[in-house]
């Protein structure tokens, strides 16, 4: 039966029952071949559908996702950088580079928001991969901008100019998702460059985000301020399940540029550490996690999912976690994951576009879905 046929029918479960029995019994070289196989299949569906986001529902997201030097596409192009360089496919690689060439590796017109600095990541990644330093004039001198006058704005995520617009403190990381998009391009710039200003701002306002959104007993973070009194309709504290998956999936890639001896390391380790425990109580029971954590699994969802194998499959390549438990969340996951693949490679089950929990379907998908589960892709095919 298709898989196509099988999410139409409502069977998602068997879908993934589908993979099971051959997944977990393959031999380990053949396992990560399939890995990455079916990484291919979701990368190349994606490259062959840049020209036209017909397939994205609404209007107004179709707009947004256009725009190549914002945080949808770079989400799919930090996947993609990490799936070249784990699959070893040179293909995936010039994509990326010939992407960079054609944006002039530069960024919006929103000099200090997070979203916007996301891409920078990926230009970081091809000036290390072409040995060309000048690829990295444009973040430099945006990110120097930033550093000779820092804002000191409220975390508050209400207050916002009264002809409408974005909230005052976007000018800082006072999101969740923005602890993906900023912080670990400006800490890889900073290896990058061997110049510690970069990596001090990130460490600062890593930490002050943080404080001010992480909940220490519940060790999730919520989206943003307006979320901290919310709770649903039965009375639950509201954690968006891909806005803590931004969260978990950037605290992966800011160790892996952190130095090893840096002050704050073993507060980065840490915090994963929690975040990894609690995250993996949290899995429904077909794999994928829930849009809004707390609550039951009704659906799939692959771009919260896909950040947290991320996540788990990093921390177990780079000795963080060591619990049978997190290994058996990451294979749970990752079947999940591929059985939301359709025949084609076009990836299913993504939540829109949104700053919450919200509704998903089978035939949603977007960019950044796709490059958490190239993420993913990537951590598991290296998995012992």
């Amino acid at each position: 039966m298709k898989l196509r046929r099988v999410w139409a029918l409502g069977g998602w479960a068997a879908a993934i029952a589908l993979f099971s029995a051959t997944a977990m019994t393959a031999q380990p070289r053949a396992r990560a071949a399939g890995v990455r196989e079916v990484g291919s299949r979701v990368a190349d569906w994606q490259l062959a559908h840049l020209d036209n986001f017909d397939y994205v529902s609404l209007e107004a997201h179709r707009h947004d996702t256009q725009s190549p030097r914002d945080w949808i596409q770079a989400a799919f192009y930090i996947g993609l950088s990490h799936f070249a360089d784990a699959s070893g496919d040179a293909h995936y690689a010039d994509a990326v580079l010939a992407h960079g060439a054609t944006e002039a590796w530069g960024f919006d017109n929103r000099p200090r928001h997070a979203d916007a600095d996301a891409t920078g990541a990926v230009w970081i990644w091809a000036a290390e991969r072409t040995h060309d330093p000048a690829k990295l004039i444009p973040i430099r001198s945006r990110f120097d901008a930033v550093l000779a006058e820092p804002s000191t704005v409220s975390l508050d995520f209400e207050f916002a100019p009264p002809e409408g617009g974005a909230p005052f403190c976007q000018a800082r990381w006072c999101w969740s998702d923005a602890l993906f998009m900023a912080p670990p391009a400006w800490i890889a710039l900073s290896k990058a460059t061997a110049d510690k200003r970069y990596l001090a701002h990130a460490d600062s306002e890593f930490w002050a985000t943080t404080d001010y959104l992480y909940d220490r007993t519940e060790r999730l973070y919520y989206r943003d301020s307006r979320f901290i009194a919310q709770r649903d309709a039965k009375g639950r504290k509201i954690f968006w399940g891909r806005g803590n998956g931004w969260v978990f999936a950037g605290l992966a890639r800011i160790l892996t540029d952190l130095p090893a001896a840096h002050p704050s390391r073993p507060r980065y380790e840490a915090l994963f550490k929690q975040m990894a425990e609690r995250i993996t109580s949290l899995q429904g029971a077909t794999g994928c996690w829930p849009v809004s954590l707390l609550e039951p699994q009704r659906t799939p969802e692959t771009s919260g999912t896909g950040f947290f194998v991320y996540g788990l499959a990093w921390g177990i390549n780079h000795g963080l976690l060591h619990d049978k438990r997190h290994r058996r969340a990451v294979n749970r996951g990752w079947r999940a994951l591929t059985a939301a693949v359709q025949q084609d490679g076009r990836l299913g089950w993504v939540q829109r576009i949104g700053a919450g929990p919200d509704q998903v379907s089978a035939d949603d998908t977007q960019l950044y879905g796709v490059g958490a589960f190239l993420l993913a892709a990537s951590e598991v095919s290296s998995l012992p």
